[in-house]
């Protein structure tokens, strides 16, 4: 992967999907849609806690960025349930001790529906 693909997916994948679904609960989100927004997530966060252990020991500009990535990282999660054909409330079995957690990545993981839902259309 050269400079200008990795530039491609970061401003296709995690770019425009704050600037356009922000806060947006309707529809449907894929796999790469979710997997590269949680991939680039991680990447700032372990960089600004990098940071943050440098310049202030404490975790000053990490919580930032989960704080401003809270309602996107669970509308694309709530949008993932919904290519899945499930309703929203299935992120809920992450609260279920151990199993919870387990069972939504390997929901996340699965392939979403090959056909029109009631959320939308297939996301190519």
């Amino acid at each position: 992967m050269d400079v200008n693909q990795f530039k491609q997916i970061f401003e296709t994948y995690f770019v425009n999907v704050l600037k356009t679904q922000y806060v947006d609960f309707k529809g449907r989100a894929n796999r790469p849609q979710y997997w590269y927004f949680v991939m680039f997530n991680v990447i700032f966060y372990v960089l600004l806690s990098f940071i943050d252990g440098l310049l202030f020991g404490m975790p000053v500009l990490s919580l930032a960025l989960n704080l401003a990535l809270l309602v996107p990282g669970l509308a694309i999660a709530v949008r993932r349930m919904h290519d899945l054909g499930k309703p929203w409330f299935w992120i809920l079995i992450a609260l279920v001790p151990i199993v919870g957690g387990i069972a939504l990545l390997v929901l996340f993981c699965l392939k979403g529906e090959d056909k029109a839902n009631k959320w939308g259309p297939v996301v190519k």
